[in-house]
């Protein structure tokens, strides 16, 4: 089946519709206070929709819903295949409803229509299948004992479990969460980002068409200081899960303190190094990775690899050759497929960025590429591929998470001096290391103080293995077996024998 081409897609956006209620207990409805809010198109600045605008009176009636199922049973207490079977038809659905889900992230991220169908569809689908082929593999334990004991370590649902997702892939992070959250028994209430509801709202129809019950997934649109907040600070939500800024999952941690003391799991900004030494084994692929993964999705990833740093040796051969593969990324209309460069997600967004590029020239960097911004069609919040070289490490751009297309420039000497550079840093996402010698990739995996290392590649990834940072990056894995451990309560169970 061949996808729509431009000009199908520019049909396609033009008789787009979607909906822009809130769902909770199984039905669309409008917020209790009948307040919308506008979603904008950054490619074009024109509204795309008035949504439901949530407050704390709308999330008590999700949470209401929610529990009610939860404490119901009929997912809660379902057996795990079967849960597991309704969430692959779940992923089959999401697959099958793919043009019009990437065409939704597509007008409200202003991401590339490919990347979205190709990328976010894919991964979301893929992580709902996973966890629902996964879940009834997951054993519980039975410990030595006594012959007259039994002793058992069981795993159960939390209960009613907080979802608050970013806008930069704005499904796939919430499929990260939601499926082994719904995969555990549990009910969830997914809180998108105000910019990026409609995905999420299209998914909590398919959900309810592969066989969630009503009360199980509810969705509440709105924005962080009043839905998002009335979920951090809810007393009868027993988790919550965020993915977003480190200033947000801050207050989610303040939220849980002034509330129930529910468990909170983040995963936050990023400011990644990926280190090049000039003995590379293959600089062809480094140059390609350090170029794409640094302006994929307009730089708007939280593992993004925003800072390169390069053996001086190399440094200006390389740079030179990572700036001609940045001048291919030419912003267009998202809805072409040619497109490999959308639009910034917002007019707030798009000035924040401008204002670290504005930084960099002030601090004394380098301008080796970019640097503007540009229009498709005259209008639109585009920004060219930007590199900065000679950046030294106590920079701002060097430092804060601009996430953009922006990539510093770092030099160095040895891989000691690298390390030094990259862990020194309030962030610990991801990072990655390019070299021939064995001995300095085992050194640079064991020291760089991120969740996850790649050498020879860069942000190398699969659902079976955990994502998480370190120190301000995060707390807690998504993706893999172990994020179940986040959903689940652990119980010991002893029992002597008559």
């Amino acid at each position: 089946m061949s996808l729509p081409d431009y000009e199908d897609w520019k049909k396609l956006a033009q008789e787009f519709t979607h909906q822009t209620r809130a769902f909770i207990g199984g039905k669309y409805v409008d917020a209790l206070s009948g307040k919308t809010y506008e979603t904008i198109n950054p490619a074009t600045e024109k509204m795309t929709a008035h949504v439901a605008a949530c407050d704390g009176h709308d999330v008590d009636a999700a949470v209401k819903s929610a529990r009610s199922a939860f404490n119901a049973g009929h997912w809660s207490r379902m057996a795990p295949r079967d849960r597991g079977a309704i969430l692959q038809k779940l992923a089959a659905l999401v697959q099958e409803h793919g043009d019009q889900i990437a065409l939704m992230e597509c007008l409200n991220v202003g991401k590339p229509i490919m990347e979205a169908r190709m990328a976010d569809v894919g991964l979301s689908s893929a992580a709902l299948k996973w966890y629902g082929e996964a879940i009834d593999k997951v054993t519980d334990e039975i410990i030595a004992t006594p012959d007259n004991v039994r002793a058992t370590i069981t795993r159960e649902p939390i209960g009613v479990v907080g979802v608050v997702v970013p806008w930069n892939f704005p499904l796939m992070m919430a499929c990260w969460k939601i499926a082994p959250a719904l995969a555990t028994g549990n009910s969830v209430i997914v809180k998108p980002a105000e910019q990026t509801p409609q995905s999420i709202l299209k998914l909590a129809e398919l959900a309810l068409e592969a066989g969630i019950p009503e009360g199980v997934f509810n969705v509440v649109t709105g924005h962080g200081a009043e839905a998002g907040a009335a979920i951090g600070l809810h007393n009868d939500i027993d988790c919550l899960t965020f993915t977003g800024s480190t200033a947000v999952g801050k207050k989610f941690l303040e939220y849980s303190g002034r509330s129930n003391m529910k468990t909170v799991w983040l995963e936050c900004g990023g400011k990644n190094p990926n280190i090049v030494m000039a003995d590379c084994p293959d600089m062809d692929k480094a140059v390609m990775n350090a170029a794409m993964n640094a302006f994929f999705n307009q730089g708007e990833v939280c593992a993004a690899a925003s800072r390169l740093l390069v053996q001086d040796s190399i440094k200006d051969e390389f740079l030179e050759r990572v700036a001609a593969i940045g001048k291919t990324r030419v912003p267009g209309d998202p809805l072409d497929p040619e497109t490999n460069l959308g639009a910034i997600v917002d007019k707030g967004q798009f000035d924040r960025v401008n204002g670290y590029i504005a930084k960099g020239k002030e601090e004394g960097a380098n301008l080796i590429l970019g640097g503007n911004t540009t229009t498709v069609n005259d209008c639109g919040y585009y920004i060219n591929p930007t590199i900065f070289g000679n950046v030294t490490a106590d920079m701002t751009i060097a430092r804060e998470e601009i996430f953009g297309p922006v990539l510093s420039a770092i030099s160095f000497k040895e891989v000691e001096e690298a390390i030094d550079i990259a862990n020194d840093s309030p962030y610990g996402l991801a990072g990655a290391i390019w070299t021939s010698d064995i001995n300095i990739a085992h050194k640079a995996a064991r020291d760089l103080q991120v969740g996850a290392v790649s050498i020879n590649s860069y942000s190398s990834a699969d659902i079976a293995l955990p994502f998480g940072g370190y120190k301000q990056s995060g707390i807690g894995v998504d993706k893999s077996l172990h994020a179940i451990d986040k959903y689940t309560n652990m119980k010991s169970t002893w029992l002597e024998l008559g």
